[in-house]
């Protein structure tokens, strides 16, 4: 993973700019978690922004949140959440996790760690929980190819590998909203 280059003064606003569907893919993310979680792993948590909408619906959950930057959990202003500086590459929080998630943060890593990672989340998932992801995908038609990718840091696959890595991982995956060149995958074990 090339070096981590936000920084959480201006990160929503540069979000918001290259990307206008922002909103609405945190949105979906957040209906795709469901309800009623207790335990909640978020992997790339940056500002909190993704967290304090999935919290919203899941009242009185715990939140594990990872991310690399520890000046982006600095600002992340999430009250009782157990934050935690750490790549996507690093071993998982130990689980059981009735919901894990993570919005913008997987395409920055090539196939097979997505497929490693995969398998990791499964393994830390409760019977019954619930994995969504809300990322940047390379489109079936180039022209929905419409978020800035810096080449070497921005690895994005296609929903349909990632939903057969998903299911190698043991879990059952469908896509649950798209558009252009951003997704929401869901899947349960």
């Amino acid at each position: 993973m090339g070096q981590f280059h936000f920084h959480p003064d201006g990160y929503l606003e540069l979000m918001l700019s290259e990307m206008p569907g922002y909103h609405r893919l945190q949105d979906a993310v957040a209906e795709a978690t469901g309800s009623g979680a207790r335990r909640i792993l978020e992997l790339g948590t940056g500002t909190g922004e993704s967290a304090r909408r999935v919290l919203a619906r899941h009242p009185g959950a715990s939140l594990v949140g990872v991310d690399a930057s520890a000046d982006m959990l600095a600002v992340a202003d999430l009250p009782g959440a157990d934050l935690r500086v750490a790549r996507l590459e690093d071993e998982l929080p130990a689980g059981p996790f009735d919901l894990v998630f993570s919005v913008l943060a997987v395409h920055h890593l090539d196939g097979p760690a997505k497929a490693d990672l995969f398998r990791r989340v499964a393994a830390v998932l409760a019977p019954g929980g619930r994995f969504v992801l809300g990322d940047v995908v390379v489109p079936d038609d180039p022209a929905d190819a419409t978020t800035p990718l810096n080449p070497g840091f921005d690895l994005p696959s296609r929903a349909g590998e990632q939903l057969e890595w998903l299911r190698d991982a043991g879990l059952e995956p469908a896509l649950e909203w798209s558009e252009h060149d951003l997704a929401v995958l869901r899947a349960a074990r």
